[in-house]
């Protein structure tokens, strides 16, 4: 099994990248700029998202998709999704896209989702639209995908506990009442997710307990 993971110097994507080379899977970073991977050992292409064809991803089994555009271009993630959309149709390969918690649902319902809220940041709702719409893109799609949302807290600082519960849809809660997962967990759930081939073609979405917080 080959892995590709798009924006490996990212925060998301460094994690992914390193939960990966912990667990000695043959996995390459894609970044526009070499110099700004973070995780030692590890193989680079490095090719602009936008400049990916067919023959560079040919070699991978999964594309890991953890592309983090700047703030005022969170369009962006629409353009992407769907230039990777293209490449994998009519493929095997299967793509994992670092999502938003912004698109869970937080009603039994599923009529109103988290950035619906008064309390989600402004600054972010531009990333979750743009995310949802990447969603739809891919349920919208033939090809084979695994959309994984963080919870509400996304923690770069966080442990890596290898302890996470799972949902799909609906925003997670710990023991604590919060939302939340390091991105150090989140990784690892993700790297579970591809070794165990649990979940096709829908959201997938994980929490953990705070244990840097006070109880």
């Amino acid at each position: 099994m080959k892995i590709a993971v798009i924006g490996a110097a990212g925060k998301a994507g460094t994690h992914i990248l390193r939960e990966a080379i912990m667990r000695n899977i043959d996995v390459t970073a894609i970044v526009k700029n070499k110099a700004t991977v973070q995780v030692e050992n590890a193989p680079i292409i490095e090719s602009d998202l936008f400049h990916l064809t067919k023959e560079l991803i040919e070699p991978f089994d999964i594309i890991i998709n953890a592309f983090a555009p700047l703030p005022g271009e969170e369009n962006l993630h629409v353009s992407a999704g769907r230039h990777l959309i293209s490449l994998l149709e009519g493929t095997t390969k299967k793509l994992f896209v670092v999502g938003s918690s912004g698109c869970l649902y937080i009603d039994r319902e599923k009529t109103k989702r988290l950035m619906d809220t008064e309390d989600y940041p402004e600054e972010l709702v531009a990333n979750a639209k743009a995310q949802l719409q990447n969603l739809n893109d891919l349920e919208n799609s033939s090809i084979h995908w695994i959309f994984v949302l963080p919870s509400a807290v996304f923690d770069s600082d966080g442990p890596r506990t290898g302890h996470y519960v799972t949902g799909e849809e609906k925003l997670l809660v710990n023991s604590q009442f919060n939302s939340y997962i390091s991105y150090a967990d989140f990784a690892v759930a993700i790297l579970d997710e591809i070794e165990n081939n649990e979940h096709q073609n829908t959201t997938f979405t994980v929490a953990s307990e705070n244990v840097t917080s006070a109880s």
